[in-house]
């Protein structure tokens, strides 16, 4: 419906955060919670705040799921939410305050505050993403880290405007942060199906990755944390050029090597 907003957030187990998620968005036209057969509390959860929940088979990575509740969601304009997300009330009132101005504005980009060892992390921020867009404008492709496509004019919320950023609650400790990339990777070899990976770039892209993190967005002051981040960032570079060459071996080829 025109000038009403829909939050749509996929879940999977995600009862350890979802109450507060769930608190902050309430005054919202519709939730909309797209469900993966959690098998905690979390539908129990989602019922109390009378969200609209449907259900999408349990995938790797969120975007199918994400695509799903978009397409479900009743009204003209989607907030994208994570079960570990808290929108804050200023970027709430801003949002049905930019969608009253009746201009041709069909997404935003918003602002994310990110946390690791519980601090925040400068180099991390203002962390744009594109979560805020007409329904109809709008298209999430099935991959890891994909943004969405929008069709038409959109804008980024300044960074300076830190009280309408979201607060990424997630504080993952190290072995979840590497389960993760081990996830993550995995898709990238269909993600990065037709590039080419050379072996020079397997010395050049995680070094500009971590040479991005840490001192192009200014990881170096956030201490122990940045250096961490600055490290995960490029060892997922790493990681993910290993297993894309790896999907490219043919097994006759192996097989020749093994035999002799």
């Amino acid at each position: 419906m025109e000038g009403k907003i829909s939050v749509v957030i996929h879940t999977y187990n995600s009862e350890k955060f979802l109450n507060r998620v769930l608190l902050s968005v309430k005054n919202f036209d519709e939730i909309v919670i797209c469900d993966m057969y959690s098998t905690d509390r979390t539908q129990e959860i989602a019922q109390k705040y009378n969200c609209r929940i449907i259900h999408h088979e349990k995938c790797k990575v969120p975007e199918p799921a994400r695509n799903f509740a978009i397409r479900s969601a009743s009204n003209e304009w989607v907030l994208v939410v994570d079960s570990d997300e808290v929108i804050p009330e200023a970027l709430q009132n801003y949002l049905y305050d930019r969608i009253k101005e009746k201009t041709d504005l069909q997404g935003l980009w918003l602002t994310r505050k990110n946390y690791t060892f519980g601090h925040f992390l400068h180099g991390e921020y203002p962390d744009h993403i594109l979560r805020f867009f007409r329904k109809e404008s709008a298209w999430w492709p099935p991959y890891v880290h994909t943004l969405p496509v929008v069709k038409g004019r959109v804008e980024y919320i300044p960074r300076h405007k830190k009280e309408l950023a979201i607060i990424h609650l997630v504080n993952n400790p190290m072995h979840e942060k590497l389960q993760k990339i081990n996830t993550y990777s995995d898709n990238e070899v269909l993600k990065r199906a037709g590039q080419n990976f050379p072996a020079w770039k397997m010395f050049t892209a995680p070094f500009f990755r971590f040479f991005k993190s840490y001192i192009l967005k200014g990881g170096f002051r956030d201490g122990k944390a940045g250096i961490v981040i600055a490290g995960m960032d490029a060892f997922y570079k790493f990681v993910s050029i290993a297993k894309i060459w790896e999907s490219r071996v043919r097994h006759e080829d192996t097989d020749k090597e093994l035999l002799g």
